[in-house]
Order: structure tokens, then C-alpha cells, then sequence
């Protein structure tokens, strides 16, 4: 257990809003419960605040406080006088959250029964409240959170375990829901660290859990303290507040005040004993140089002030670099894990007649225009992975032919494409001799031999040389090779007849393309701080000096760039991140990909990204794809 801090009387009014959000994101670290720690009584300093029934301080330049009074919703200065007009109405629950704009606040109009936003410039002026719609659920707790790139968000707490995230517009901009929460049916209260990257949440008689704010994050939850004799909290938490260094949490059954400190990958856990008498049931803090300033609030009314030491500035990782997608495509039909890999087809001569071919592995073919309309889609049954290659040869006529594989039979699931129109008829399929077909990639040869390569869970890879003379599709296995444990992603550079494969625990690995090479496998990367397993899809984009091959680092909901051609150097990773201004949601857990430098059209200069996203969010639906301009990538890592 760490030292227990000394405490410091404040003197007078309490000015500044809860350190509720620090600097930017970091990894999520892996929470565990909190040791005991013996407790020691905290002075307080006590003030009497009759008529009002809740009140958050307010951090940085902004001094002072925000209050629910009998006034309705009103700003203080440093000296507890009325910054600007009151906004009149009953209101419980209040949330700020200062920034360089200005000030947030956020609480629940009574009246209206309906979530409720305030916004006041630097100069004080407030702008229009804006009203989110009713929940339709009695709300317990709300609060902020501010990612990486300044996104603002509300988290709304209710009964039964409901809740939800909103992105908070700006400029006018309606604020808009990101995803539904699934919490504790006990849940009172809320608080976020944006250090840590971290959403707790207070369930009654139960404890305090740990989520992760980032809405592209699944719903884990962590365990942070429970009650005794599971763990250290004497009763049960309601009242939270972030703290530069973790969580300040109230035990309104015991009287007490517990403070959680994320040091050497655990919670460090302190407490203290409050005033006898008193009932808590509010908290606010806020960070100042190395100390930390508390308001508690009692059922009274009661404010009690204090001042904690040793606030301690958690150093987040930096992030990665972020691009965001221009556009999405429409969910595919089917619910849960269903998108998996894109195919990108180029029209021979208007560029924005481009499509995308995009599998949903619970029932067929997707095919959309550059916009993210759904064209076309073709049940074809649970197909994983897709490729295409243009001028194949089928009968006395030239055809584009896309192969995916399909789970239902382990066989090549086949395609025609119109070269002219980008119509996508089925032409069946092909056996293969693998008894679990998981991914899949396509190779041309220079003399125009088109090859599917499928693989099976079990590492193995069978290269078949397809052939179309006869007006039906037949494969014939050419070439066999393996790796040691599961792949998926493959890709082959047609120019230079290379293959990369990936062996989703271990790395990328490469071997000639030709169907008469040895098949021995050449490293290219193995996991590492840069590329997080599973190694997912995979794709090369032909630049016009110099291959680059575009990598899904799935653990860590990025992706890499490395040269095509030894040594394979890394040019550094990125994420794909929420576009606002469009609404269109980041991604996170990508399964395939696919890149190309071809011609798009303006909207899309240096050629095209298209990756799977495994999360839909704003709203929540089924997965889907989203579309990024290559150039931004080139300026974000300053490809040669």
C-alpha cells in the first residue's frame, strides 16, 4: 500500500471543475481489484450551502464552479458570484467538462425528462441549450470524456444497466448517439479518466468496475474494488471523480473517502474516515500543481472541502497518428461478426464507376459504388475472403473473375464481372481439397495465368491455376505449401510475382508467386510493439516507385505500412478515426483489407483504402466498410 497523503485544509470557496478528463489516450491498462488500506481521518473544512443540491468545481483558467440551485443551473466565479443568467428549471445530476473553447456542462432537465447540454464561451456567454432526446429510463449519473483528437462525448447512466454514449457536435452541429451501453443494474454513478482511457462506473452494494471510454472499444469490464470480504470498500460507492492519477470514489454507507492510484500496473488504494455526522453523496475534484481539491457534498447540503497531495500526473502512451474515411458503405444484412474482406474493382474508363466487393460471411456478396450504396448483393452462402483479377478468359468471351472462399462447402466461390458495367453474376464453385477454407488471395502470372490460393485454418495453402477455355471454371492445384499455425490474410504483388501471407500469432512471411519456385517462406515482420496479432488482412499498393504493403494490426486496431521488397522496412502504423463533420464512425478490429493506386476520381487522390470495420458505431448497427483516400495516409507518414 502506498503512504497515505497528507492532508491540507483549504482555504475558502472551492473554484475549479473535476479533473474528470486528463492527457490523451493510452493503452488500457489490465485492472484488478484494490488492495485494503487502513484509513485515517480527513480534515475538513465545512461551509454551509443551503438551497443547493448539487455543485462541480471547474478546472484550469475557467475558476470556478457550476451549481443546481434554486435558480436552476448556475455558473460561479472564484468567488461564489453568479457569472452569467441562471437557466431556470429543476434539474438533477450535473457533469463539466472545461476546454479550450470553453466550458460544457451537462445535466438531466426534470421537467422535460430529457438529457440536457450547456455551452458557455471563454467570455461567459452561453449558447442555445441543446436537449437529447428522453431515454425513456430514469437516469443516475452523466458524464465527459475527450478523446485523442478533441471529440467530445457524454455518457448517460440509467437504471436496469442502461446507458448510452453521445458525440457532442460542434459548430452548431446536432449531437448525435454513438452506442447503446450494456452496465451493472445497480449503477449510480460515473466518472472518466482520459489517461487511462477509462469509464468507471459505481454499482450499488457491489463495487466500483472499469470499462473503456473509447467508443471504439467493446464492453469489457474490470474490476477496480469491490465491498469487503471481496474487497476493500467497507459498504458500497456512489459519488466518483477522476483524478489525475486514477479515481476518488465515496462510501456513503461508512462515511468514508477511497482513492485509487494506477502505479506499476495495479490500483494503489488509500482511505479516510469523514467527519462524523455527515452523510455524503456527491463528489467533485479537480487538479492543482502537484495537489488535489475535493467538494463533498452531504444530504444536507453541506459542502466539505479538502486538499489531497501527491497528485500525480499519469504519462499516457502517445497515440497513433489517426486518418478518418470519406465513406462508408451500408451494413451488410446479417448481425454480429459478418463483414469480412474487400475486393476493389476499377471501371476501365470513368474512374467514380469503381466498386467494392465486400464479403458478409453469414450469407454471400456485397457490391457497392464509391459512395457506399449497395448495388448489388448475391446469397451465395458464408464466404470469408475475396479477390478478383481482370481479363480472365471464359469461353469466346473476356470476363473480370472474383473468387472468395466459402465456408459452407470449402470450395471457390466464383464471379463474374462485367468489364464494361461492373455487374456481378454467380458462376458457382469449385471444390478444393481443404477441409476448414478460412482466407484467400488471387495471382496473375505475365502471361496472364489467373491463380486462386486458398488457405485452411490448419496453415495449409493450395495454389490452383484456374482455367476458363472450356466456358466453365475449372482449378487445377498447382503448388502446396504451409505455415506452422493459423494464417488468413495473403496478397500477392503481380509485378514483382511475390506472395505475403500472414500467420495471424507469429508474423508476415513471403515466397515467389510462380507456380514452379520453391515454396520456403521468408520473414517479412513478426509481431512486435508496431504490429499486435492477430495479423489480419493484407493488401499492396503498386506505387509508382516503390511497392507498400498495407497490414491490419487487429490487437491494436491499426494498421502498418512496410515496403514491398526487402528489407521490408516499416514506415510506421496508423488508425482510422472518427470523422465528425461526415458521421462517420473510426474503426477498430479489421478483419481484411485492400488498397490500390488506381484512378478514383478527385475524391480520392493517390487511389483508395478500403478496410472492414468491426464495430459500427454512430449509430450501432451491422458492420460494414469505410473508404480512405491513399493521399492522406502518404502525408500523415511521409511515404517517399
Amino acid at each position: 500500500m502506498r503512504p497515505v497523503p497528507s492532508i491540507i485544509a483549504v482555504v475558502g470557496s472551492a473554484l475549479l471543475l473535476a479533473a474528470c478528463n486528463e492527457q490523451n489516450n493510452s493503452e488500457q491498462p489490465q485492472s484488478q481489484a484494490a488492495a485494503p488500506a487502513t484509513q485515517s481521518d480527513l480534515a475538513l473544512q465545512v461551509r454551509s450551502a443551503s438551497g443547493i443540491s448539487a455543485q462541480r468545481l471547474i478546472a484550469g483558467e475557467q475558476a470556478g464552479s457550476l451549481v443546481i440551485n434554486a435558480q436552476g443551473i448556475q455558473l460561479l466565479d472564484s468567488n461564489d458570484s453568479p457569472v452569467a443568467t441562471a437557466l431556470p428549471g429543476y434539474y438533477d445530476t450535473l457533469a463539466v467538462q472545461p476546454g479550450t473553447a470553453g466550458l460544457l456542462a451537462a445535466s438531466h432537465d426534470l421537467q422535460r425528462d430529457q438529457p440536457v447540454i450547456l455551452r458557455w464561451n471563454t467570455a461567459g456567454a452561453a449558447s442555445a441549450p441543446e436537449y437529447l432526446p428522453s431515454t425513456g429510463y430514469p437516469l443516475e449519473d452523466l458524464c465527459f470524456y475527450r478523446d485523442q483528437s478533441e471529440h467530445n462525448y457524454l455518457f448517460l447512466i440509467g437504471e436496469e444497466g442502461l446507458g448510452q454514449q453521445w458525440l457532442l457536435g460542434e459548430q452548431g452541429a446536432p449531437s448525435r448517439l454513438v452506442r447503446n451501453l450494456h452496465l451493472p443494474v445497480g449503477a449510480k454513478g460515473c466518472a472518466v479518466n482520459t489517461a487511462l482511457d477509462a469509464l468507471f462506473i459505481s454499482e450499488e452494494e457491489i463495487g466500483i468496475w472499469q470499462y473503456a471510454a473509447h467508443p471504439e472499444t467493446d464492453s469489457t469490464r474490470r474490476i477496480v474494488d469491490l465491498i469487503q470480504p471481496w474487497g476493500a470498500l467497507p459498504e458500497g460507492p456512489e459519488g466518483l471523480a477522476a483524478s489525475p492519477d486514477g479515481l476518488l470514489a465515496l462510501d456513503t454507507g461508512s462515511n468514508s473517502l477511497h482513492r485509487y492510484r494506477w502505479q506499476n500496473e495495479q490500483w494503489q488504494h488509500d482511505s479516510w474516515q469523514l467527519t462524523e455526522g455527515s452523510k455524503p453523496e456527491q463528489l467533485s475534484a479537480r487538479a492543482k500543481d502537484d495537489t488535489l481539491q475535493l467538494l463533498i457534498t452531504d444530504d444536507s447540503g453541506a459542502q466539505l472541502l479538502t486538499e489531497l497531495n501527491g497528485a500525480t500526473h499519469l504519462a499516457g502512451e502517445a497515440p497513433l497518428p489517426e486518418v478518418v474515411a470519406l465513406a462508408q458503405t451500408e451494413p451488410v444484412p446479417h448481425g454480429g461478426d459478418a463483414a469480412d474482406d474487400p475486393a476493389i474493382w476499377t471501371h476501365p474508363s470513368v474512374p467514380e464507376l469503381a466498386r467494392v466487393l465486400g464479403t458478409d460471411k453469414r450469407g454471400g456478396l456485397g457490391v457497392y459504388d464509391l459512395q457506399g450504396r449497395e448495388l448489388q448483393y448475391l446469397p451465395v452462402g458464408r464466404i470469408n475472403n475475396v479477390d478478383l483479377r481482370k481479363g480472365f478468359t471464359l469461353g469466346e468471351r473476356q470476363i473480370d473473375l472474383a473468387v472468395a472462399s466459402n465456408r459452407d462447402r470449402n470450395s471457390l466461390e466464383l464471379f463474374a464481372i462485367d468489364p464494361a458495367s461492373g455487374q456481378t453474376t454467380g458462376l458457382g464453385d469449385v471444390p478444393t481439397e481443404l477441409t476448414d477454407i478460412y482466407g484467400l488471395c488471387m495471382a496473375q502470372s505475365p502471361e496472364g495465368v489467373v491463380y486462386a490460393i486458398p488457405n485452411d485454418k490448419d496453415g495449409r495453402f493450395i495454389q490452383y491455376r484456374l482455367d476458363g477455355s472450356s466456358g466453365q471454371v475449372t482449378a487445377k492445384a498447382v503448388r502446396h505449401f504451409t505455415t506452422e499455425t493459423q494464417p488468413e490474410g495473403c496478397v500477392a504483388d503481380d509485378a514483382r510475382q511475390q506472395l505475403f501471407v500472414g500467420e495471424e500469432g507469429v508474423g508476415i512471411w513471403t515466397l515467389s508467386a510462380a507456380e514452379d519456385k520453391p515454396t520456403e517462406l521468408t520473414e517479412v515482420a513478426r509481431l512486435s510493439e508496431l504490429l499486435n496479432d492477430d495479423v489480419e488482412g493484407m493488401g499492396v499498393y503498386q506505387h509508382q516507385d516503390r511497392p507498400y504493403l498495407v497490414v491490419s494490426s487487429q490487437g491494436n486496431d491499426s494498421y502498418v505500412v512496410f515496403d514491398a521488397v526487402p528489407p521490408y522496412t516499416a514506415h510506421g502504423a496508423f488508425r482510422i478515426g472518427l470523422n465528425a463533420e461526415r458521421g462517420i464512425d473510426g474503426v477498430s478490429e479489421t478483419d481484411g483489407l485492400e488498397v490500390s493506386s488506381a484512378d478514383f476520381g478527385a475524391a480520392w487522390p493517390g487511389g483508395l483504402l478500403v478496410v472492414q470495420d468491426g464495430r459500427k458505431r454512430l449509430p450501432e448497427g451491422n458492420q460494414n466498410y469505410k473508404l480512405v483516400p491513399w493521399q492522406a495516409i502518404a502525408e500523415l507518414l511521409q511515404l517517399p
